[in-house]
């Protein structure tokens, strides 16, 4: 089983206007979409429609956490989440004919007991491998998510941000920086696929079995005990290029668990990435035949 945690989870608003905002004035329109979202969450997201046995856990509050409870219940996914104090963060995003406008939340004050529960949430779990991903609400730290991948034998993956990737002291299976986040996390070029390749392999060595590159059109790169390998993009459609990192992630989680080798596990993981940019938002396309798929993806050994 893969137990993901997301720390900061958020209730997306997503709005369209058929008019632009304007001060002062009232606009009006006939519809909102309302997602759970978060990193965490969308990687439960993605591992269930892959067939892989996952939950997903972190943090919640009332009211929005009961909504975002909800939806999470209506999918048909294993929750295992700590109830918090405050609320769940609401992220609201307005569509308007002249741009869009991003209002996110900083997410609920998390208390040291909510912390330790949720250790202990974990423990009692016991999962065989361990997914962190997103922000991380006021009250809780870097040094918290140390403590998660040190309290028990399980295998843990983050998907956090660079200057954390470079704050955490504890040993990772794995993690999945995005170009800009390797990076911050390493402080060197990432302007090539070389460039990366050379980043990630600086990465590994602060304590990161495996590192994961998600590279836009040049791809992803993997850079592992076994070496670095390099899986092109494929040639599809893009519509909306949200949850890409996180259905890449996914992706290479399930072929793990799956008995994958790394090439095999790559190439999963962009064929996965490439059926979810080809829908709007986090919703999750059918990746039943996600096989035929990945044997389209073109993986070489650098």
């Amino acid at each position: 089983m893969i137990l993901t945690v997301t720390p900061n989870p958020a209730l997306d608003y997503t709005v369209a206007l058929d008019e632009p905002l304007d001060s002062g004035a009232v606009v009006r329109t006939s519809g909102a979409r309302v997602d759970a979202g978060g990193k965490g969450i969308n990687v439960s997201q993605y591992l269930r429609a892959l067939g892989s046995e996952t939950a997903a856990s972190g943090f919640l509050g009332d009211p929005f956490g009961r909504v975002l409870a909800d939806e999470l219940d209506d999918a048909g996914l294993e929750t295992a989440f700590v109830t918090v104090d405050e609320s769940t963060r609401l992220n609201q995003t307005i569509l308007a004919p002249d741009g869009e406008y991003k209002i996110n939340q900083d997410g609920p004050r998390v208390s040291e007991r909510a912390v330790e529960d949720l250790l202990a949430r974990v423990r009692e779990l016991a999962p065989p491998s361990l997914v962190v991903g997103g922000s991380l609400p006021p009250g809780v730290r870097a040094a918290d998510v140390d403590r998660l991948a040190a309290a028990g034998d399980w295998a843990t993956t983050v998907d956090v941000g660079g200057e954390m990737l470079a704050e955490l002291e504890s040993e990772y299976a794995l993690c999945k920086p995005n170009r800009e986040e390797l990076a911050a996390a390493t402080g060197m070029a990432t302007a090539s696929v070389d460039d990366c390749i050379a980043a990630a392999e600086a990465l590994r060595e602060t304590g990161y079995e495996r590192v994961i590159a998600s590279l836009g059109g040049d791809g992803a790169v993997l850079v592992g005990p076994r070496g670095a390998f390099v899986a092109d993009a494929l040639d599809v459609d893009v519509v909306d290029t949200v949850g890409a990192g996180d259905s890449l992630l996914a992706g290479v989680l399930a072929a793990y668990d799956d008995g994958a080798d790394d090439a095999t596990a790559l190439a999963q993981g962009v064929a996965v990435s490439s059926r979810v940019v080809g829908v709007a938002g986090t919703s999750v396309p059918d990746l039943d035949e996600i096989a035929a798929v990945r044997d389209d993806v073109r993986v070489r050994r650098h």
